[in-house]
């Protein structure tokens, strides 16, 4: 079976290499790809990738957390001389992963909930946008230090379609997600725990939409998702 990826936002060398967070992005759409090519539902409606968008980034941010292990971070070698990753840039990559997670969460959820308020307005008559958002960094106490990732005048996810209209949360949601799916594998003791993977195989990655996402969580976990791994995995827990 043929696999293609189509990346022309890596950077172009001879060779072109890979950058830490290019092989991340590698790994999120690896992820969303066996989300399709492990579908294993009768409608094409309700296959693959089709379920709510919240839960359509799990398979692929989950497929990240294995990047960063050690089995697989050694199995890496320079392109010319052939040598493992050196031990102490590991550590040092490692201790790097959490570096400003504070002020990247804080842009992130503040451009949350503006844009679930935004959508949340009964009448635009007369609206100003930038009263509106004015108004609501006052009301949400936004520190003064951290700015808006996305400001509403250039903000594509909430104007290029409906698709994440008052709710561009889920990627944060997302994260809560795959850090307390993640932590089954810790749990089990090997990241590679060929039980819960089986777990993750049929009622994450091949479920599709044949039943609501709260319940195949529910069905892999055993429980509903909690927000400690998250805070964990950002270091700010």
């Amino acid at each position: 079976v043929p696999v293609i990826a189509n990346n022309n936002n890596f950077a172009r060398g001879a060779p072109t290499l890979l950058s830490f967070t290019d092989a991340e992005t590698l790994f999120h759409e690896m992820g969303h790809g066996h989300h399709g090519m492990l579908s294993d539902v009768t409608f094409g409606r309700l296959a693959g990738t089709n379920v709510l968008t919240d839960f359509v980034e799990l398979p692929s941010q989950l497929m990240e957390h294995w990047l960063k292990q050690p089995a697989v971070l050694e199995r890496l070698r320079h392109h010319e001389t052939g040598e493992a990753i050196p031990a102490e840039l590991l550590k040092k990559l490692k201790a790097a992963q959490a570096f400003n997670e504070g002020f990247a969460t804080v842009e992130y959820t503040a451009c949350a909930l503006l844009d679930q308020a935004l959508h949340m307005q009964k009448d635009y008559t007369g609206f100003s946008l930038a009263e509106f958002e004015k108004r609501e960094l006052t009301r949400m106490d936004m520190p003064q230090g951290i700015v808006l990732r996305h400001r509403p005048t250039h903000f594509q996810h909430l104007f290029a379609s409906s698709a994440y209209a008052a709710a561009y949360y889920v990627y944060l949601w997302a994260e809560v997600l795959d850090a307390d799916a993640f932590d089954a594998f810790v749990e089990a003791g090997d990241v590679f725990d060929a039980e819960v993977a089986g777990r993750a195989r049929q009622f994450i990655y091949s479920a599709g939409n044949a039943q609501a996402p709260e319940q195949l969580f529910r069905l892999f976990r055993g429980r509903d998702p909690v927000i400690e791994p998250m805070l964990k995995k950002k270091g700010l827990a």
